[in-house]
């Protein structure tokens, strides 16, 4: 589970300064998908773990290069996976084209625990750090399987 292993090293990462979608690590995140402006950030963190994770394990990122999480999840129906494991992608919809998306280090019963970018304590989706949260898998619209 390279996946995890890569987002894990993230903890922490914030954004210089809060709420500016800024900084020298979210910068990286962005120019991965090729975002070159602060913007929203928590899909170009999972495709930066998933791109790294390929390097070392020396497989391919099935992700798609983008930071949109509800075009990845449109755009890789091959990779939906319903049950969640760890090292899965979650994708939420809240509708209105917003989304957020993290990777699942563990699953308990409906508990995810995920490792994220672009939230905070309180779990919002335009947050500032890379941090751990507790999600519902039952508020996901679905899972990827990257594989990595």
């Amino acid at each position: 589970m390279e996946l995890v292993q890569t987002a894990m090293t993230q903890l922490g990462v914030e954004e210089q300064p809060r709420g500016s979608n800024d900084g020298p690590k979210v910068r990286q995140y962005l120019q991965a998908v090729g975002i070159n402006f602060p913007a929203a950030w928590c899909m170009a963190f999972v495709y930066w773990c998933a791109q790294r994770a390929a390097e070392e394990t020396g497989g391919a990122n099935p992700l798609l290069k983008t930071g949109g999480v509800l075009r990845q999840w449109n755009e890789r129906q091959a990779l939906r996976v319903s049950v969640p494991q760890p090292g899965d992608v979650f994708i939420m919809d809240f509708g209105k084209g917003l989304g957020h998306a993290g990777i699942v280090e563990r699953v308990d019963g409906d508990k995810l625990l995920t490792i994220e970018g672009n939230t905070n304590a309180s779990g919002g989706r335009e947050g500032y750090a890379v941090c751990r949260r507790v999600r519902s898998a039952k508020l996901c619209k679905g899972f990827l399987r990257v594989g990595l």
